[in-house]
């Protein structure tokens, strides 16, 4: 079960992903990391691992919610930037539009599976 984060600012899409994956805060990941700026594909991956979540090392390119693993992280193309975001058990958790039953607008869609 997952726990929606918002993110606290338009920069903090990763930290709010963490966060709720590892049932953390926005700022204990900030602090983690030591940036509270955008995050990197290492950054995410290192710190999924770090907390012991295992994280796929292949970006795979998905269209429909129908080919995703029951646990994965997002990195979308949305309107205004590159977005993460996460998607658990048919509910995305997006830390910017909320939680939806589908993709946010985005015309681009990558997702590494997780697994804790």
């Amino acid at each position: 079960m997952i726990e929606y984060i918002h993110e606290p600012t338009d920069l903090q899409c990763g930290q709010a992903v963490l966060a709720m994956v590892l049932v953390m805060t926005v700022d204990e990941i900030v602090a983690f990391l030591g940036n509270e700026r955008e995050t990197t594909l290492k950054e995410m991956k290192d710190t999924f691992r770090h907390f012991g979540v295992s994280v796929s090392d292949k970006r795979i390119p998905v269209l429909k919610k129908e080919q995703l693993p029951p646990l994965c992280m997002l990195s979308l193309e949305t309107p205004r930037c590159w977005h993460w975001s996460l998607y658990c058990e048919g509910v995305f958790y997006d830390p910017e539009h909320g939680v939806m039953d589908d993709f946010p607008e985005s015309a681009r869609r990558y997702y590494w599976e997780l697994a804790k």
